[in-house]
């Protein structure tokens, strides 16, 4: 249920619009007083999430979708005009005592100042900064993964594609006992990063023979066809193969000859709107996040949020960073609160 807000309005910020293929801008937003159970929240860092918004701005969500992939505070509707986003993090101005003055991580769309249900703000802990603390959606998708894939000790898994939720696999992974963990990349120049995250790098084209001949558990981020090959045949013996990549309305090849039946391969979907069935009878949807904002206290993270852009140029310089072609680790959005 919406709480109530007192008439009038109280601020005027502004927010990234997605409103044609290839097109964002910044656009005003009136803002009500907050009710009750309400905060206003004044953004200092939100991160950019390329695989989704790529497709967002595309115009690619799929009619069958649109409902399912809307943001939990999303306005407008697929495929244009749009306001989407999901990994704010900013401080509370306005609302109940225990939260003002406090950096939260909210599910919202990039804008500078925000109105949003107290439920639905996570406070940040102490030792965990606000820029970092962008990466909390991407952790609990990385987290849900991993309790989709059931990987544990002294596994050997290997992450195909090194974007931040594919990093973020390999982090969590890495820290498993005695597990063995390699991404898979086309960009040797994530080399550094994925080392310093505990895991090995491994080029694209060379696994054949660079990395053991049956992984224990795959994973799939890269979002391209080549990816789910490689994943598909590195897999060990009645392995499971989890899919992170969200294609939109594109159709992909899956080679599913080969060892895929001979090998008794599982190929699953794992996808964060539902917890992992495993944990679904005890865990809520704010435990998760709740507890992947706390995770997020290595410093070494603060390697996946190195680059930033203002956010009075976002909306020039989206439409590049979400290109087809752009490489790198996506930016955040720095905000003048920040």
């Amino acid at each position: 249920m919406t709480a109530h807000r007192s008439a009038g309005t109280f601020n005027v910020g502004r927010a990234i619009w997605y409103v044609k293929p290839g097109q964002a801008e910044l656009r005003p937003q009136r803002l009500a007083r907050p009710g009750p159970a309400e905060a206003l929240v004044r953004t200092q860092w939100s991160a950019v999430s390329r695989g989704t918004e790529r497709l967002v701005l595309s115009g690619l969500v799929g009619e069958s979708e649109r409902e399912r992939m809307r943001c939990p505070l999303q306005e407008g509707s697929f495929p244009f005009p749009v306001k989407y986003g999901y990994c704010a993090t900013g401080i509370v101005a306005a609302g109940p005592d225990d939260l003002r003055g406090r950096t939260v991580f909210c599910l919202h769309p990039h804008q500078d100042v925000f109105i949003a249900p107290v439920s639905m703000l996570t406070p940040v802990p102490d030792g965990v900064p606000a820029r970092r603390a962008t990466l909390a959606a991407n952790m609990e998708t990385a987290l849900n993964a991993h309790w989709d894939a059931g990987s544990g000790p002294g596994d050997t898994i290997v992450v195909v594609g090194a974007g931040i939720v594919g990093l973020l696999i390999a982090y969590l992974a890495a820290r498993l006992p005695g597990a063995d963990v390699a991404v898979v990349d086309i960009d040797p120049g994530k080399r550094d990063l994925i080392e310093a995250l505990g895991a090995r790098f491994v080029a694209a084209g060379t696994h054949a023979t660079a990395l053991p001949a049956a992984a224990d558990v795959v994973f799939h981020a890269s979002a391209s066809a080549a990816g789910l090959a490689t994943a598909l045949d590195v897999a060990g013996l009645e392995a499971r193969i989890v899919e992170m990549s969200w294609y939109g309305d594109k159709a992909v090849a899956a080679p599913l000859g080969g060892p895929f039946h001979s090998q008794r391969l599982r190929l699953v979907s794992s996808q964060v709107g539902q917890v992992a069935p495993s944990r679904r009878p005890r865990w809520s949807h704010a435990r998760r996040l709740a507890k992947a904002v706390s995770m997020l206290d290595a410093p070494v993270l603060d390697r996946l949020v190195a680059e930033e852009i203002p956010f009075d140029e976002a909306g020039e310089l989206l439409p590049g960073i979400l290109s087809d072609g752009a490489g790198g680790l996506p930016p955040v959005i720095r905000y003048p609160a920040a």
